[in-house]
């Protein structure tokens, strides 16, 4: 029987090439631009998102929310006829819309759904916005 002359160098020899394959391969999703869309909440409010892949990763996201009427959540989400005549309403609606910022910037910078968390008082606009990049992702499907 033949004796491999060093067996460090045996197990790098064979473990290498395994651990540097994995990073490679099938386990990104094939490059451009996919757009995604969650189903609509209880209100008929949905989201639509925008992911950048490259080289198998998502490189840049951009999210928002529509109302039923497909009108965006913006800075005047939470008024009425165009006035704030509900701060605390209109405070919790200002909340989603910066944490939809927040969640499409975050995924951005990550390029992982799995890292983000959601903001408090935010989980609706997170739901939907998981949702979207699920369906974008399906889209893009695995290169």
């Amino acid at each position: 029987m033949t004796k491999f002359p060093n067996p460090v160098l045996f197990c790098l020899c064979l473990f290498l090439p395994v651990f540097f394959s994995a990073g490679c391969g099938n386990s990104g999703y094939r490059d451009g631009t996919y757009t995604g869309k969650s189903g609509p909440d209880d209100n008929g409010a949905f989201g639509e998102v925008t992911l950048t892949v490259r080289e198998g990763k998502i490189t840049d996201c951009s999210f928002v929310t529509r109302q039923k009427d497909g009108t965006v959540k913006d800075e005047n989400y939470g008024k009425i006829n165009g006035e704030i005549s509900n701060q605390s309403y209109y405070d919790k609606a200002q909340l989603a819309v910066r944490a939809m910022e927040k969640y499409a910037r975050d995924l951005s910078r990550t390029g992982n759904l799995e890292d983000l968390e959601a903001v408090s008082g935010a989980t609706i606009a997170y739901n939907q916005f998981r949702e979207a990049v699920e369906d974008a992702l399906e889209t893009a499907g695995k290169r």
